[in-house]
């Protein structure tokens, strides 16, 4: 076998977490907030058909972003919410059909803190920010306190209602990535200040979903190589925390990087060749024993080889691509190739691209392959218009009396 056919190779071999689980190959899609819930919390009509469609076209496993156990704190009225009064048979019937031929689906545990949603809840964080476009107050100790067990709770519901593994969402600007920030993070006491107490309240939460969990139910963690923030979370602070949590009982670090800070540029829009934050993944190598996957930026198969065959990462994050052709990894291992085709956008408006994506989303989950807004502009307003129609809907059902409640 030549070289480049063992790098092939690669790309599909299953791998054994430590938890035991093990993937069918080394192509994860990666959490994407598809805002495809019901406006209630709960699955909506189409969510089951397109994660059955990632399983059938060879994904090794599926992470769904922003999986709430908070109404009052999801970042999106499409969010779902793990909850007493969830629809079981809903999420079983979601769950089901993504975990097909031994894919696997694993909940992404969110928490948007300071960028909740404020249409529908209570944008808390590590401290009290006025901003222009964020505005939020402070948690208090005992909120924050509660929180590691809170997490626990949404795991646990998470694999009881047939999702095979949680991913702790730990990146992108929202809670927990809040409070490793220090533009976010302002506190003076044991949750603030030194990098130490920034990182407590991740490793608290991930001891907690461990527990929750037991030993074989595979634990991610989604950490920021980067806020690409000036004075925000940088590559040096985040490597000491994937040093730290090496031996914290997690299963696979997903390194990703950016914020949807307001007027921020999103990560997932830059225009470059090859994966993100490669360089922080081989670095990351260096300090931590545990299984690395690396989002961002990785289009065609070439660069998914490259990036496995020089160890930098165990597994290779998708989301876009996957977007423009659910049978990707299908298409890569019958036949080398096969790269997606990524449109052109000129001069987009601020949040256009990942309206036009989201409603992609919408379409593959109808089967609507083909069927898309003709503009920018028009995919901005359908998917506002859509969140509009939610947002009423989740007042409604989590308030009840049509507006967020503090708590």
């Amino acid at each position: 076998m030549s070289d480049l056919a063992g790098e092939e190779a690669t790309l599909f071999r299953p791998l054994a977490l430590p938890c035991g689980a093990v993937l069918r190959n080394r192509l994860v899609k990666s959490a994407m907030s598809d805002s495809l819930g019901d406006g209630r919390g709960d699955p909506g009509p189409g969510q089951a058909r397109l994660y059955a469609r990632w399983a059938e076209g060879g994904i090794a496993g599926s992470i769904i972003g922003e999986v709430q156990g908070d109404p009052l704190a999801a970042e999106k009225p499409g969010n779902l919410v793990l909850h007493d009064g969830s629809d079981g048979a809903r999420l079983r019937a979601l769950t089901s059909a993504a975990t097909q031929d031994g894919a696997h689906l694993w909940a992404q545990l969110g928490h948007a803190g300071a960028m909740t949603h404020p249409a529908t809840g209570h944008p808390r964080g590590p401290s009290a920010l006025d901003l222009p476009g964020l505005r939020c107050d402070a948690l208090s100790r005992a909120a924050i306190a509660a929180l590691p067990n809170a997490f626990a709770a949404t795991a646990r519901r998470a694999v009881d209602h047939g999702f095979t593994g949680v991913q702790i969402h730990a990146a992108h600007g929202f809670l927990l990535s809040q409070f490793l920030s220090p533009l976010f993070n302002h506190r003076t006491d044991h949750y603030g200040g030194t990098l130490a107490n920034r990182m407590r309240l991740v490793g608290e939460v991930i001891a907690a979903v461990r527990t929750a969990l037991g030993p074989r139910i595979p634990v991610a963690l989604k950490l920021n190589a980067t806020d690409q923030l000036e004075g925000g979370f940088a590559e040096a602070e985040a490597l000491e925390v994937v040093a730290a949590l090496s031996g914290a009982g997690l299963d696979l670090i997903d390194i990703s990087g950016g914020t949807y800070f307001p007027g921020a540029p999103s990560a997932s829009d830059r225009v470059t060749e090859g994966a993100y934050f490669l360089d922080f993944a081989r670095r990351a190598r260096t300090v931590t024993r545990t299984p690395l996957m690396l989002t961002g930026g990785i289009k065609t198969h070439a660069q998914a080889i490259a990036v496995l065959a020089e160890g930098a990462a165990d597994v290779v994050g998708l989301a876009r691509p996957l977007v423009l052709n659910p049978d990707l990894p299908r298409h890569w291992a019958e036949k080398a190739g096969g790269d997606p085709v990524f449109p052109r956008f000129t001069d987009p408006p601020e949040g256009g691209i990942t309206a036009w994506y989201t409603m992609r989303l919408t379409a593959l989950a109808e089967d609507r392959d083909g069927d898309m807004p003709p503009t920018l502009h028009d995919a901005i307003a359908d998917y506002e218009s859509r969140d509009r129609a939610r947002t009423e809907l989740w007042r409604a059902h989590f308030q009840g009396d049509g507006g967020p409640q503090k708590t």
